[in-house]
């Protein structure tokens, strides 16, 4: 599964409703997928290629190589 190698930022699920809510019966499950880029980064002085979440490449949580 992937993962950000940062923040830990895995999958999630939960429940697709249908567009009019009208019916609570009509449910389906979906699940929401982080955002991962891979990267040439600086990891212990070493460059490696890890897959980060673009929230934490915005932050500046990671320093590219």
């Amino acid at each position: 599964m992937a993962k950000c190698e940062i923040c830990n930022k895995t999958q999630s699920v939960g429940n697709k409703l249908s567009i009019t809510r009208s019916h609570i019966s009509k449910r389906t499950s979906r699940t929401w997928k982080p955002n991962l880029r891979t990267v040439k980064a600086e990891v212990d002085g070493q460059v490696k290629k890890i897959n980060v979440c673009a929230k934490c490449l915005k932050n500046g949580k990671v320093k590219r190589a």
